[in-house]
């Protein structure tokens, strides 16, 4: 099989294709062809060296659309020929402190797919069957693996921000081109923050539904109830403290973030508060894929072939398109 597989990270690292045997399922895990696997700004991150090496060599890849073709021995829920979706989350131990109160995200022996195993980033890759999640039918392989990540950490965010009424989007891309439809679909109010200058993204929050959007450096139109950061910029927290009313939460929803710059206590105080997002629960998977069905929350997906994966990680960089890349083993260069 193909894979795009990851050597050795830093800047200007790029993935080689390389071909590598076809690996076979033991115990719990599932071998799947890969569909369709979303790009998402981790494996950037990953790539540059900003994430701590786990494995190497890796192939990326935590977004995956699969179908069953082979399973383990112990595999007793999935059936050859299911389409499943497999997220950040690969495993978790099942007995510590975090894992029995619900919160496996948290769990200190977690496994990572694109991490700590092998990701989608290929024509076939081995998943956990127990952390594989049901996708909605009302999404093709294309359009179901954004929701994989960038829907699933972006819910996960957006749960934290409560009953807010008045939303901030810091970072309109691929989560926040998501968790808008679904803070829409649910009757609050949406203010987008791009990058300064950024007319065409602006253009396209607003064609969702956004109620304004701006650049993030500049005021907010309105006293935000809770505000969520996509872009991975710590210097855009005390921003978001300011844009907030008292009250408000401001949630980093990023795995990696640049330093938050020394801010003054008045920015906190009001009891607004700063709170983190750590990876996904598979409660948080099962929630979030009947609310995609639900309220038919729409991606907007640019497939490339799997061989152009640099090019599709080049132009997230850039910022060149909006919505989230999507690489399709299928497609030829």
């Amino acid at each position: 099989m193909r894979a795009m597989v990851l050597e050795h990270g830093g800047p200007g690292a790029q993935l080689q294709a390389l071909d590598r045997p076809v690996p076979a399922p033991m115990g719990q895990d599932v071998l799947l062809r890969v569909l369709a696997c979303g790009v998402c700004r981790t494996d950037l991150h990953l790539l540059d060296g900003e994430l701590p090496a786990h494995r190497r060599p890796v192939v990326p890849g935590h977004e995956i659309v699969g179908a069953v073709v082979a399973v383990g021995a112990g595999v007793n829920n999935l059936r050859i020929g299911a389409r499943v979706g497999v997220p950040w989350l690969a495993g978790s131990c099942g007995a510590c402190a975090y894992c029995c109160s619900g919160r496996e995200n948290l769990c200190d022996a977690a496994r990572f797919t694109g991490y700590d195993r092998d990701g989608g980033y290929a024509e076939y890759v081995l998943a956990d069957a127990r952390y594989c999640l049901p996708l909605p039918d009302s999404h093709d392989d294309v359009h179901a693996a954004p929701l994989l990540c960038a829907g699933l950490i972006g819910y996960r965010a957006y749960a934290m921000t409560g009953a807010a009424r008045r939303l901030g989007i810091y970072g309109f891309g691929a989560a926040g081109h998501i968790v808008a439809q679904l803070a829409l679909a649910q009757g609050r109010e949406v203010y987008a923050f791009t990058r300064d200058g950024d007319m065409r993204t602006q253009r396209f929050a607003r064609s969702l539904g956004a109620a304004w959007a701006g650049a993030s450096t500049g005021p907010a139109p309105v006293a935000l109830d809770a505000a969520i950061l996509f872009a991975p910029d710590g210097a855009l927290v005390p921003l978001a403290l300011a844009a907030c009313a008292k009250g408000g939460t401001v949630v980093c929803a990023g795995i990696h973030m640049s330093d938050m710059p020394a801010m003054p206590y008045s920015l906190l105080w009001g009891e607004r508060s700063v709170r983190s997002v750590a990876n996904l629960t598979r409660a948080d998977g099962l929630a979030f894929m009947a609310l995609a069905e639900r309220f038919n929350l729409k991606t907007a997906p640019l497939a490339y072939p799997l061989l152009q994966a640099n090019e599709a990680l080049a132009d997230l960089r850039a910022g060149r398109f909006d919505g989230a890349a999507v690489l399709v083993p299928s497609l030829r260069p």
